[in-house]
C-alpha cells in the first residue's frame, strides 16, 4: 500500500511538472501534437501505477523523453512555418456569406450537425447571419457574424518575421503595398512580429521586442 502511495505522489508531481514545462493550454484547446503528448504521458503514468512490477525508472524516463521531444518540436515550429503547418495544419474556412463549403466540410470530416451545434454554442441560429466560419487548428469553429462589421477579417501578412503570401492574397493586397508599408514605418520584414491587413489597406503592425520602429 505504501508503495502505491509513494508511486502515486511521485508520478503526480512529475506529470504536473511536465505539463507546466510544456506550457499546455486547456484540453479543449490542444493542438493534435499536444493532445497526443498528453495522452501518452497519462497512459505511461497509469501503467506505472497499475503494475508494481514495472520499475519506477521505466515510467519516469519515457515521460521525460516525451517532454523533451515536445519542447524540441515546439522550438522547430517557432522557426519553421512549413513544419508548423505539417504538424498542426492550418485554419480552414467552411462558411462564406452564409454558404457552406461542403467540399471543405467533407475534407475535415465535419457533419452539418457539428456546424449547427457550434453555431448554437455561439448563440447563432440562422446560418444566413454568418459571414465567415473558420475551423481552427484545435478543431474549434469560430464564427464571424455579418452584423459584427462590413469588412472581411484581416489577413495575416507577416508572422514572426516570415511573409505569409496567402494572407496577402486573402486581403487582396500585393507585395508592392507591403514594401511601401514597411518603408513608411521605417522597418524591415524580419523586425515585424505580426502584421495583419484588410483589403482597404488598413493594417495592424506589431514589432518584435527590442526592435526600433
Amino acid at each position: 500500500m505504501l508503495t502505491i502511495i509513494i508511486r502515486s505522489v511521485i508520478l503526480f508531481i512529475l506529470v504536473i511538472a511536465a505539463l507546466r514545462l510544456m506550457g499546455k493550454k486547456q484540453l479543449g484547446e490542444l493542438q493534435p501534437s499536444e493532445l497526443v503528448t498528453t495522452i501518452l504521458i497519462s497512459n505511461i503514468a497509469t501503467l506505472s501505477l497499475e503494475d508494481q512490477s514495472i520499475p519506477m525508472i521505466l515510467g519516469i524516463v519515457p515521460i521525460l523523453m516525451i517532454v523533451c521531444i515536445d519542447v524540441l518540436m515546439s522550438g522547430i515550429m517557432l522557426k519553421s512555418v512549413r513544419f508548423r503547418k505539417l504538424v498542426t495544419g492550418s485554419p480552414r474556412v467552411i462558411i462564406t456569406d452564409g454558404v457552406i463549403d461542403q467540399k471543405e466540410l467533407k475534407n475535415l470530416r465535419y457533419t452539418i450537425d457539428d456546424v449547427l451545434e457550434a453555431m448554437r454554442d455561439s448563440d447563432i441560429f440562422d446560418i444566413t447571419h454568418v459571414r465567415y466560419a473558420i475551423v481552427e487548428t484545435t478543431g474549434k469553429i469560430n464564427f464571424f457574424r455579418k452584423d459584427e462589421g462590413k469588412t472581411d477579417p484581416p489577413g495575416v501578412i507577416i508572422k514572426d518575421g516570415l511573409l505569409i503570401e496567402e494572407g496577402l492574397v486573402k486581403a487582396g493586397l500585393g507585395k508592392e503595398w507591403l514594401y511601401d508599408t514597411l518603408k513608411r514605418r521605417n522597418t524591415e520584414q524580419k523586425s515585424v512580429f505580426l502584421l495583419t491587413a484588410c483589403g482597404d489597406g488598413s493594417y495592424t503592425m506589431i514589432l518584435k521586442e527590442g526592435r526600433s520602429r
